[in-house]
């Protein structure tokens, strides 16, 4: 089970995170998120640091935004993965992706989020299957994403799709359980943000070790 920890920020908590097993740290370029990360100083520490991250990778999350934005975002901070949270298109998707398999600079696989509820339709998924490296689950808010709640996760069994995704939304020390009883082929890793928080855009790495501990 692969580990995302999203809405990182701080080059502090960032450097206390890599002590720990993760596989994907990610960055908010949404500006109306208390998450959002992107300003000079900070691209220039991750430029600075990159070595650091060593396997680790490095995902910007976009909310709308435009392409020629995401493009500069990925050659500034050396991204490996865009997590496209809003409502963002298949063709949108395949204009991004295109672009890279024909540029010669540094290239980006896409992540693409859906907001969760009991009126998601999965069918809505396979429109993006081909263009996307992954999916993410996450619950519907207005906030796109952060809010700390959990959908219902049974909703899972409808998606019968070939591209793995990430569970996000509302995960906690609580949910562990929950966790181990899911049954879905396609699952491929967790998306930890609020619930593990100090502050929005602090994580208590305290917390996040006792959990990918007793994940296992």
């Amino acid at each position: 089970m692969k580990i995302k920890v999203c809405g990182m920020k701080e080059p502090e908590n960032i450097t206390q995170l890599l002590d720990l097993p993760v596989d994907f740290i990610g960055f908010i370029f949404y500006e109306r998120s208390p998450r959002y990360a992107d300003n000079p100083k900070f691209e220039n520490w991750v430029h600075k640091n990159r070595q650091m991250f060593g396997k680790v990778k490095k995902v910007g999350v976009f909310v709308n935004a435009e392409i020629e934005r995401i493009l500069n975002a990925v050659h500034d901070y050396q991204l490996d993965y865009v997590q496209l949270h809003g409502n963002e298109s298949p063709e949108y998707c395949q204009e991004l992706k295109q672009y890279w398999d024909i540029s010669t600079l540094h290239q980006a696989k896409i992540i693409k989020a859906f907001a969760v509820d009991g009126q998601f339709d999965f069918e809505e998924t396979k429109a993006y299957q081909g263009w996307c490296t992954y999916f993410l689950f996450d619950t519907k808010n207005e906030q796109h994403g952060g809010s700390g709640v959990a959908f219902d996760w049974s909703l899972l069994q409808q998606y019968t799709g070939i591209t793995p995704f990430f569970l996000s939304g509302g995960i906690s020390e609580k949910s562990l359980d929950a966790i181990r009883q899911l049954k879905c082929p396609a699952l491929y890793g967790l998306d930890l943000n609020s619930r593990f928080e100090a502050a929005p855009g602090v994580k208590d790495v305290g917390k996040l070790k006792n959990f990918m501990q007793q994940l296992g």
